[in-house]
């Protein structure tokens, strides 16, 4: 009997001939190893399937066979790249552009440009540029690496990237899509480098205000490569010029109080470039993320900590966002049957409408009436004490429930121009053109720029072929994005067993009848937490009124002269948790502390 991690998925018999040789005699040495297991039937009269077991991967509860398992388990291809797909790649070493290549395209070799990126990162995929003018405003560039050069439509490189569909990024590692030698060498736009790309580049005002624009295939050569914390540092303190030992290594001909000087004038203009995307009715619901730190040796986290998004992130984001719907436009208008765009679907209705009649009934003015209604009354709502942004986590994570995922699709398919919109962006075209090395849909993209502007050949892909990639970039980046969630939970799973148990505040998000779901504030995880599980808990009464759920705890009091603790819990109710390893691998569970006297 084969019992599936997902609980969702049926128990399942398999036969005793694929089980290890000694499993018969020894069965309980078995107990914690993970295996494959693949369904082939599932009678209709019967509660368990059948199957047959596919492989072992090793013991439950280590991070590399309980990885692989996740792996597997979402279908992410992370086998080595074939003979075939090798012998696609440039195999005279080292590289170098031909000069045909250089001939053909503009020369930015000689401009101050640069990339900014986390600190670890090995595949560099956009580079910026920002120059003032003489009339005082700013010749500002998007470079990003122009894969498809290395990329050829049809060949053995192409079929293996276009089924990969993305690269999955794990706590631990990266499952690249296309082979080391392009993502962290040849494409990705390392420093001091020449390196082609596919460059956007417009004339603003200090306002954000673009004035033209230009396309084209270009060479760059990055002068330095900058982490998120360089740049922040300068954004901070931009009277204090970083000294050349708090930098890597830059290239002589552009001073490092230049390169200070373009973060800084970049960081103005996104700064204009995002009030007016609020102001315009985009949307944004950040939600907490978790980062570890990694031993070095061991590869097991040392320790947790929430990611900071920052005005360094926002200054990037402001700039990819640009370039995306820049590119959107203009392949849109070129190939009106066959261009790859990205939108976004309005959140769903009754979800909407049940989340509006909960925030009445607990008299939180939230807006639903559009994206930026929505995103100015969540900014608005909910007060400056100590635990506002918390409350604002939780609400957050409410208001993403109704939201529907962004997918890709191909604008010759879909008839109806009103269904192109990004609701999040609030803007009619968008598409991903920015992550070459790291997604096929912006491939795809780049194809479709450069046959517009004829510097490539003509597009292969009919509508419908473009619509069939479309939907696989979607099916493959869901997986991806649950598989990183997956490993995130194996890695602070792990982290609990090693160093808890860890106790934090946590505020209440949701009630349900027999339990309820905290947002533990110092990990910013979240998990369930069941009643029947609380030591100490002597009854527990649920009850509901309206769109309101209520759970009233009655606690054993610790001196039995003073009687029980009644402790009421509902939605924002602050709570103290303990996080414990399970008995079960890789599992743990948060408990609630009982409170010394009723909570407030």
């Amino acid at each position: 009997m084969f019992s599936p991690v997902d609980h969702r998925v049926p128990r399942v018999n398999v036969p005793l001939t694929d089980c290890p040789t000694d499993f018969a005699l020894r069965p309980g040495d078995y107990a914690n190893t993970l295996f494959i297991c693949r369904i082939t039937s599932w009678p209709d009269n019967s509660t368990f399937a059948e199957g047959r077991l596919v492989k072992s991967l090793g013991q439950a509860g280590e991070i590399e066979p309980e990885t692989e398992g996740i792996l597997l388990e979402y279908d992410v291809d992370f086998s080595e790249f074939s003979e075939d797909v090798l012998r696609c790649l440039p195999q005279n070493l080292p590289w170098t552009i031909p000069p045909d290549e250089l001939s053909k395209r503009r020369d930015l070799r000689k401009e101050c440009i640069f990339t900014i990126d986390p600190a670890t990162a090995r595949d560099l995929d956009d580079a910026l540029s920002c120059k003032p003018l003489p009339d005082g405003n700013f010749e500002v560039g998007v470079h990003i690496a122009d894969v498809s050069y290395f990329v050829e439509e049809g060949e053995a490189l192409d079929i293996v990237a276009s089924r990969r569909a993305t690269s999955v990024y794990l706590v631990q590692k990266v499952i690249p899509m296309l082979p080391r030698l392009l993502c962290e060498e040849l494409c990705s736009l390392n420093p001091l480098t020449d390196r082609l790309t596919f460059s956007v580049i417009w004339k603003i005002t200090p306002q954000g205000k673009i004035l033209s624009e230009w396309f084209g295939r270009s060479v760059i050569r990055s002068c330095v490569k900058l982490s998120y914390d360089h740049a922040q540092s300068m954004i901070d303190a931009p009277d204090r010029l970083l000294s050349a030992e708090e930098l890597p290594p830059c290239a002589p001909q552009h001073p490092i109080d230049e390169i200070h000087q373009a973060v800084l004038n970049l960081h103005r203009i996104a700064v204009s470039l995002r009030e007016q995307r609020f102001q315009g009715g985009a949307l944004r619901l950040d939600q907490m993320k978790l980062s570890f730190t990694l031993d070095a040796e061991s590869g097991m986290p040392q320790g947790c900590y929430i990611y900071q998004y920052r005005d360094s992130n926002k200054l990037v984001e402001e700039f990819m966002l640009l370039a995306n719907m820049a590119v959107a436009h203009h392949i849109y208008h070129r190939f009106p049957q066959q261009a790859l765009l990205r939108r976004h679907p309005p959140p769903q209705t009754k979800m909407v409408d049940d989340l509006a009649e909960f925030c009445d009934q607990i008299g939180l003015n939230l807006d639903f009436s559009s994206a930026g209604a929505l995103h100015r009354t969540l900014n608005e709502t909910l007060g400056t004490d100590q635990y506002s942004s918390a409350r604002k986590e939780v609400l957050t994570n409410m208001c993403s429930r109704p939201m529907q995922m962004a997918v890709y699709f191909c604008t010759g398919v879909l008839k109806d121009e009103t269904l192109f919109r990004h609701y999040a962006l609030n803007v009619p075209l968008y598409t991903h053109f920015t992550s070459p090395i790291r997604r096929y849909a912006d491939v795809i993209v780049h194809r479709l720029l450069a046959a517009s502007l004829g510097c490539g050949s003509g597009v292969k892909l009919s509508g419908e072929e473009v619509q069939k990639q479309a939907s696989h970039c979607n099916d493959r980046k869901t997986a991806s994005k649950r598989v990183q969630e997956l490993s995130a939970e194996l890695f602070f799973a792990a982290f609990v067993k090693e160093c808890g148990p860890l106790d934090s505040e946590a505020m209440v998000m949701g009630v349900l009848d027999q339990a309820f779901d905290v947002l533990v504030l110092r990990y910013g995880i979240q998990k369930r937490v069941y009643c029947s599980a609380l030591q100490g808990l002597e009854n527990f009464h649920y009850r509901k009124v309206g769109k309101k759920s209520e759970i009233t705890l009655i606690w054993a009091a610790e001196d039995p002269e003073q009687g029980s603790i009644r402790q009421e819990i509902s939605v924002f109710t602050l709570v103290e948790v303990q996080l414990k390893a399970d008995e079960a691998p890789m599992k743990y569970s948060a408990l609630l502390k009982r409170p010394t006297e009723p909570a407030s």
